[in-house]
């Protein structure tokens, strides 16, 4: 399995929720709502539009069964408003257009590899390699940690993690430091 690193440049990310913006509103949302979370993808994929009506939303992580609450960031209120207008409580907010092979089911999840897919078309257009299902979380990590270290009790806590080094690992900041190290080297 190949380690995924975060998206570490501001402008970067901007493009990206334009790019998206422009061609799908399901996956600009997407996007953001894991940019602004944390939330792992499974997480993401099976949020119903009635958990985010109101300002927080609040899940049971799949992995872990940890209950969780974040806020909907204010930035994409007026886009999560516009995309839920006219679906009903129950959908899931990131809903397959596709029926399911197997199950032949209608208006489901959309799939991990799916995911996989709409990331991976982004970073291919804006140069980015090492993008996989865990670069939102790990985007989201890297700067809230970037904009104020002493935050780092807080994405353990937030991560499940016991121990700094795991943490700074998970979110690309050793690699940084390692690679700021070397190229100190006279």
């Amino acid at each position: 399995m190949n380690f995924v690193q975060p998206i570490r440049d501001p402008d970067v990310i901007e493009g990206i929720k334009h790019y998206y913006k422009l061609r799908s509103l399901r996956n600009y949302l997407l996007f953001c709502l894991g940019i602004y979370s944390g939330l792992r993808v499974s997480d993401l994929r099976v949020i119903r539009v009635w958990m985010v009506r109101g300002s927080h939303v609040n899940i049971q992580e799949i992995k872990n069964k940890n209950r969780k609450k974040f806020i909907i960031h204010p930035s994409i209120r007026e886009d999560l408003d516009r995309y839920i207008s006219g679906k009903s409580d129950h959908e899931f907010l990131f809903a397959s257009r596709q029926i399911k092979t197997k199950s032949r089911l209608k208006n489901q999840p959309i799939d991990r590899s799916t995911v996989y897919k709409i990331l991976n078309d982004a970073a291919s257009q804006f140069g980015l390699q090492e993008i996989g299902t865990h670069t939102l979380r790990k985007t989201w990590g890297y700067h809230l940690y970037m904009q104020d270290p002493r935050n780092l009790a807080l994405l353990m806590d937030m991560f499940g993690h016991s121990d700094p080094s795991v943490t700074l690992r998970y979110i690309g900041i050793t690699q940084d430091m390692m690679d700021a190290a070397i190229l100190r080297l006279k």
